[in-house]
Protein backbone atom coordinates (compact mmCIF):
# COMPACT_ATOMS: atom_id res chain seq x y z
CA UNK A 1 0.00 0.00 0.00
CA UNK A 2 1.26 3.80 -0.79
CA UNK A 3 0.47 7.01 0.69
CA UNK A 4 -0.36 9.85 -1.81
CA UNK A 5 2.26 12.73 -0.59
CA UNK A 6 0.16 15.50 -1.54
CA UNK A 7 2.95 17.00 -3.44
CA UNK A 8 2.21 16.92 -7.14
CA UNK A 9 4.58 15.47 -9.18
CA UNK A 10 5.98 13.43 -6.36
CA UNK A 11 3.59 10.44 -6.01
CA UNK A 12 5.12 9.90 -9.75
CA UNK A 13 8.46 9.32 -8.53
CA UNK A 14 7.86 7.57 -6.18
CA UNK A 15 6.12 4.76 -8.09
CA UNK A 16 2.35 6.12 -6.53
CA UNK A 17 3.22 7.37 -3.39
CA UNK A 18 5.29 6.59 -0.08
CA UNK A 19 5.07 2.98 1.21
CA UNK A 20 2.51 3.16 3.85
CA UNK A 21 3.06 2.43 8.01
CA UNK A 22 7.35 3.50 7.52
CA UNK A 23 9.37 6.48 8.97
CA UNK A 24 10.96 8.81 6.02
CA UNK A 25 13.42 11.68 6.12
CA UNK A 26 12.86 15.10 4.59
CA UNK A 27 16.32 17.12 4.50
CA UNK A 28 16.80 20.51 2.78
CA UNK A 29 18.69 24.33 3.39
CA UNK A 30 16.46 26.81 4.59
CA UNK A 31 14.13 27.88 2.07
CA UNK A 32 14.38 24.80 -0.11
CA UNK A 33 10.05 23.57 0.74
CA UNK A 34 10.38 21.19 3.68
CA UNK A 35 7.62 22.57 5.43
CA UNK A 36 5.01 23.23 2.63
CA UNK A 37 5.77 19.26 1.56
CA UNK A 38 5.14 18.63 4.97
CA UNK A 39 2.10 21.00 5.45
CA UNK A 40 0.68 19.44 1.90
CA UNK A 41 1.39 16.03 3.36
CA UNK A 42 -0.37 16.31 6.17
CA UNK A 43 -3.68 18.01 4.20
CA UNK A 44 -3.31 15.04 2.21
CA UNK A 45 -4.18 13.00 4.80
CA UNK A 46 -6.89 14.84 6.38
CA UNK A 47 -8.32 14.89 2.80
CA UNK A 48 -8.17 11.25 2.58
CA UNK A 49 -10.37 11.11 6.18
CA UNK A 50 -6.87 9.91 8.17
CA UNK A 51 -6.50 11.41 11.38
CA UNK A 52 -2.98 13.12 11.10
CA UNK A 53 -0.41 14.93 13.78
CA UNK A 54 1.91 17.48 12.99
CA UNK A 55 4.40 18.18 15.74
CA UNK A 56 6.62 21.19 15.86
CA UNK A 57 8.99 22.80 18.19
CA UNK A 58 9.06 25.97 15.37
CA UNK A 59 6.06 27.96 15.30
CA UNK A 60 2.45 27.69 16.23
CA UNK A 61 -0.68 26.67 14.95
CA UNK A 62 -1.52 30.12 13.57
CA UNK A 63 1.83 31.18 12.57
CA UNK A 64 2.03 28.05 10.04
CA UNK A 65 -1.43 28.55 9.04
CA UNK A 66 0.11 32.18 7.86
CA UNK A 67 2.96 30.46 6.28
CA UNK A 68 0.80 28.23 4.13
CA UNK A 69 -1.59 31.34 3.25
CA UNK A 70 -0.59 32.25 0.03
CA UNK A 71 -1.41 28.67 -1.14
CA UNK A 72 -4.34 27.29 -2.06
CA UNK A 73 -3.74 23.51 -0.83
CA UNK A 74 -6.29 23.52 1.94
CA UNK A 75 -4.08 23.82 4.90
CA UNK A 76 -5.97 25.61 7.28
CA UNK A 77 -9.30 24.04 6.65
CA UNK A 78 -7.25 20.26 7.02
CA UNK A 79 -5.04 21.25 9.94
CA UNK A 80 -8.31 22.72 11.91
CA UNK A 81 -10.13 19.66 11.53
CA UNK A 82 -11.34 16.78 13.25
CA UNK A 83 -9.07 14.36 11.60
CA UNK A 84 -5.88 16.36 12.76
CA UNK A 85 -3.77 17.52 15.93
CA UNK A 86 -1.25 20.15 16.04
CA UNK A 87 1.48 19.59 18.59
CA UNK A 88 3.94 22.81 19.48
CA UNK A 89 6.43 21.73 21.95
CA UNK A 90 7.71 25.37 22.57
CA UNK A 91 4.15 25.35 24.79
CA UNK A 92 4.07 24.28 28.32
CA UNK A 93 0.52 22.93 28.17
CA UNK A 94 1.66 20.68 25.34
CA UNK A 95 4.43 18.88 26.60
CA UNK A 96 2.46 18.41 29.68
CA UNK A 97 -0.22 16.36 27.34
CA UNK A 98 2.55 14.34 26.20
CA UNK A 99 3.06 13.36 30.04
CA UNK A 100 -0.63 10.97 30.17
CA UNK A 101 1.31 8.53 27.38
CA UNK A 102 4.20 7.57 30.18
CA UNK A 103 6.68 8.30 31.93
CA UNK A 104 9.39 5.78 30.88
CA UNK A 105 11.60 6.87 27.86
CA UNK A 106 11.34 10.65 28.06
CA UNK A 107 10.24 12.13 25.08
CA UNK A 108 10.97 9.39 22.39
CA UNK A 109 8.49 6.92 23.93
CA UNK A 110 5.92 9.55 24.55
CA UNK A 111 5.57 10.46 20.90
CA UNK A 112 5.69 7.40 19.33
CA UNK A 113 3.07 6.51 22.27
CA UNK A 114 0.72 8.95 21.38
CA UNK A 115 1.08 8.26 17.79
CA UNK A 116 0.04 4.50 18.89
CA UNK A 117 -2.78 5.38 21.37
CA UNK A 118 -4.35 7.82 18.72
CA UNK A 119 -4.21 5.38 15.67
CA UNK A 120 -2.62 8.21 14.29
CA UNK A 121 -2.51 7.36 10.12
CA UNK A 122 0.28 9.95 9.16
CA UNK A 123 2.58 12.92 11.18
CA UNK A 124 5.20 14.93 11.07
CA UNK A 125 7.92 15.77 13.34
CA UNK A 126 9.38 18.68 12.36
CA UNK A 127 12.44 18.43 12.81
CA UNK A 128 15.19 16.78 14.54
CA UNK A 129 16.48 19.82 16.38
CA UNK A 130 13.60 19.28 18.47
CA UNK A 131 16.05 16.73 20.61
CA UNK A 132 18.08 19.14 21.78
CA UNK A 133 15.85 21.07 23.42
CA UNK A 134 14.79 17.39 25.75
CA UNK A 135 18.08 15.43 26.30
CA UNK A 136 21.83 16.09 26.64
CA UNK A 137 23.56 13.03 24.51
CA UNK A 138 21.14 14.38 20.72
CA UNK A 139 22.88 11.91 18.71
CA UNK A 140 22.15 8.71 21.12
CA UNK A 141 18.54 10.07 21.78
CA UNK A 142 18.07 10.37 17.87
CA UNK A 143 18.53 6.88 17.15
CA UNK A 144 16.30 5.61 19.96
CA UNK A 145 13.54 8.14 18.87
CA UNK A 146 13.67 7.42 15.13
CA UNK A 147 13.76 3.51 15.99
CA UNK A 148 10.87 3.66 18.15
CA UNK A 149 9.18 5.90 15.94
CA UNK A 150 9.52 2.80 12.78
CA UNK A 151 8.17 0.64 15.52
CA UNK A 152 4.77 2.27 15.04
CA UNK A 153 2.05 1.87 11.87
CA UNK A 154 1.76 5.63 11.25
CA UNK A 155 3.13 6.89 7.66
CA UNK A 156 5.85 9.41 9.60
CA UNK A 157 7.79 12.21 7.90
CA UNK A 158 10.80 13.78 9.93
CA UNK A 159 12.17 16.78 8.63
CA UNK A 160 16.12 16.94 9.15
CA UNK A 161 17.79 20.33 8.86
CA UNK A 162 20.79 18.60 7.26
CA UNK A 163 21.92 20.82 3.85
CA UNK A 164 24.26 18.69 2.68
CA UNK A 165 23.00 15.90 0.43
CA UNK A 166 26.01 14.10 0.37
CA UNK A 167 26.29 13.75 4.03
CA UNK A 168 25.24 11.29 5.95
CA UNK A 169 23.76 11.11 9.70
CA UNK A 170 21.92 8.34 12.13
CA UNK A 171 18.77 9.30 10.90
CA UNK A 172 19.35 8.97 7.22
CA UNK A 173 20.69 5.89 7.86
CA UNK A 174 17.59 4.10 9.66
CA UNK A 175 14.69 5.38 7.75
CA UNK A 176 12.86 3.81 5.43
CA UNK A 177 13.85 6.41 2.61
CA UNK A 178 15.30 9.88 2.69
CA UNK A 179 14.15 12.71 -0.01
CA UNK A 180 16.58 15.96 -0.04
CA UNK A 181 15.13 19.29 -1.17
CA UNK A 182 17.57 21.48 -2.95
CA UNK A 183 17.82 25.66 -3.73
CA UNK A 184 21.06 27.30 -5.15
CA UNK A 185 21.99 29.75 -7.07
CA UNK A 186 23.20 28.62 -10.80
CA UNK A 187 23.41 30.80 -13.87
CA UNK A 188 21.97 34.20 -11.82
CA UNK A 189 19.02 32.40 -10.43
CA UNK A 190 17.51 30.41 -8.36
CA UNK A 191 17.09 26.10 -9.03
CA UNK A 192 15.08 24.52 -6.93
CA UNK A 193 15.03 20.53 -7.51
CA UNK A 194 13.75 17.39 -5.31
CA UNK A 195 15.54 14.55 -4.92
CA UNK A 196 15.07 10.89 -4.14
CA UNK A 197 18.30 9.63 -2.03
CA UNK A 198 16.64 5.92 -1.23
CA UNK A 199 13.44 4.46 -0.63
CA UNK A 200 13.23 1.22 0.23
CA UNK A 201 10.78 -0.82 -1.65
CA UNK A 202 10.71 1.39 -5.15
CA UNK A 203 12.77 1.64 -7.85
CA UNK A 204 13.73 5.21 -7.81
CA UNK A 205 15.65 7.55 -10.16
CA UNK A 206 18.39 9.46 -8.08
CA UNK A 207 18.48 12.30 -9.98
CA UNK A 208 17.70 15.88 -9.29
CA UNK A 209 14.02 17.28 -10.91
CA UNK A 210 12.95 20.42 -11.20
CA UNK A 211 10.61 21.92 -8.52
CA UNK A 212 8.71 24.55 -8.62
CA UNK A 213 6.17 26.78 -5.79
CA UNK A 214 2.96 27.69 -7.29
CA UNK A 215 -0.81 29.19 -5.56
CA UNK A 216 -0.81 24.77 -5.29
CA UNK A 217 2.08 24.40 -3.19
CA UNK A 218 5.26 22.86 -4.11
CA UNK A 219 5.22 20.50 -7.18
CA UNK A 220 7.82 18.59 -8.73
CA UNK A 221 8.43 17.82 -11.75
CA UNK A 222 9.69 14.33 -13.03
CA UNK A 223 10.14 15.17 -16.63
CA UNK A 224 12.20 18.32 -16.16
CA UNK A 225 15.98 17.53 -14.51
CA UNK A 226 17.87 20.02 -13.18
CA UNK A 227 20.26 20.23 -15.60
CA UNK A 228 17.36 20.56 -18.21
CA UNK A 229 16.77 23.91 -16.54
CA UNK A 230 17.86 26.79 -18.49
Amino acid sequence: MRVSTGCRGMDRLLDGGLPANRMYVISGPPGSGKTTFASQFITEGVRNDETSLYITMHETREELIQDMSSFDFGFEQAITGKNARFLNLTAEKARMSLTKYGTEGGLTNRVAAMIEENDVDRAVIDSTMLLSHFVEERESALTEFVTRLKQTDATIILISEMTDPSAYSDEHFLAHGVIFFHNFMEAGGMTRAAQIIKMRGTDIDCDMHAASFSSGGLAVHPDLKVDQVS
